[in-house]
């Protein structure tokens, strides 16, 4: 049996804690051998609860030799540089989505990735949950016929700390999830133009530093398919992610904020448990994702999910942004700065 594959972890914030627990748990093909994050103690106590070794430095992580993966969970800006680092090193990496900021920035990093030959897989994890991938298995056999009308949402439960957030971070870090998974769901065709309207909703208070918690796009593609996608930071009743196609033949939804397949029936009406959070909704994917990503390394080949997928979906985020700034639709094509 081949050996688990050694992976080091940038980054012991909320989601690579995640990744390490699943890491560590879930995904017998890999080991989890080394934590880094530039607070010590995150690093020191990530690494002691999985049996890894703790840096506070990044670029010491990617040097060791003992790792033969990257995961990349760092703050978003950081991500770019660590591709480029990782993939010069020779390892070959996982990055979080987004894989970058600027279009700049992430042909950088495909182009050292692809310089030096090494795997470059991006954390798209609606492609790797069961529901999502018999919606795509649906259309791409034809059972819906031709992509008419697309619909793909997720809204989160709450702000934490809406004075934090990142500017743009609804398209950047939120709707870049929906723009991967409807490019995944209209296989072959590409987005010319979207119109995005967003504003801050749910805690208005926070708008002039640049908060924006509610958005809707409509996207075109060139197949002639539109796509509306939808993001809140307001979910009082958990976290909901959902996806549609329709087209000429039918229709094919995933997703739907369900802990369980559990419904109570009363004299009080339906009720169900949702699920509070996305790693609690797609566990099953985050596991499957580093499945995948390890198999592609043991094999030498490429993943399923890349970093030019996640330039595509970049591309669209970037166009939103320009398309509130500008109150006008925005082409895709001419997307990639970000002011």
């Amino acid at each position: 049996m081949d050996e688990p594959v050694s992976l080091g972890l940038i980054g012991a914030g909320r989601i690579g804690t995640s990744h390490a627990r699943v890491i560590a748990q879930d995904v017998p093909s890999a080991r989890l051998v080394a934590v880094a994050d530039p607070r010590p103690a995150a690093a020191e106590a990530l690494a002691h609860r999985h049996g890894a070794r703790a840096f506070s430095d990044g670029l010491a992580l990617i040097d060791d030799p003992a790792v033969q993966g990257v995961v990349i969970a760092a703050s978003s800006d950081a991500h770019a540089d660590l591709v480029v680092a990782a993939a010069r090193a020779g390892k070959a990496v996982f990055c979080e989505k987004p894989m970058s900021l600027t279009l700049g920035d992430a042909d950088r990093a495909l182009a050292a990735a692809e310089e030096a030959g090494v795997i470059l897989q991006v954390g798209f994890n609606r492609r790797f949950d069961p529901g999502f991938r018999a919606a795509h298995d649906a259309v791409t056999s034809g059972a819906v016929g031709t992509v008419q009308l697309m619909r793909s949402l997720t809204r989160d439960p709450g702000l934490a700390n809406p004075g934090a957030v990142p500017p743009w971070t609804i398209f950047l870090q939120t709707l870049i999830h929906d723009f991967d998974t409807l490019l995944w769901l209209n296989p072959g065709a590409e987005p010319v133009e979207v119109y995005a309207t967003a504003d801050a909703l749910v805690a208005p208070e926070f708008k002039e530093q640049g908060l924006l918690d509610t958005a809707v796009v409509v996207i075109t593609f060139d197949n002639g398919a539109r796509a509306v996608a939808e993001a809140s930071f307001s979910a009082a009743y958990g976290y909901d992610v959902r996806g549609e196609v329709f087209g000429s033949r039918g229709m094919v939804t995933a997703g739907d904020g369900a802990r369980s397949s559990m419904r109570l029936y009363t004299s009080g009406g339906l009720s169900h448990d949702t699920a509070r959070g996305d790693v609690e909704l797609l566990g099953q994917a985050y596991a499957a994702e580093f499945v995948e990503f390890t198999a592609a390394v043991r094999e030498g080949r490429a993943p399923s999910v890349t970093g030019a997928d996640a330039r595509r979906a970049l591309a669209v985020a970037l166009a939103c942004i320009e398309s509130v700034q500008t109150h006008r639709p925005a082409p895709v094509a001419e997307a990639g700065v970000l002011r």
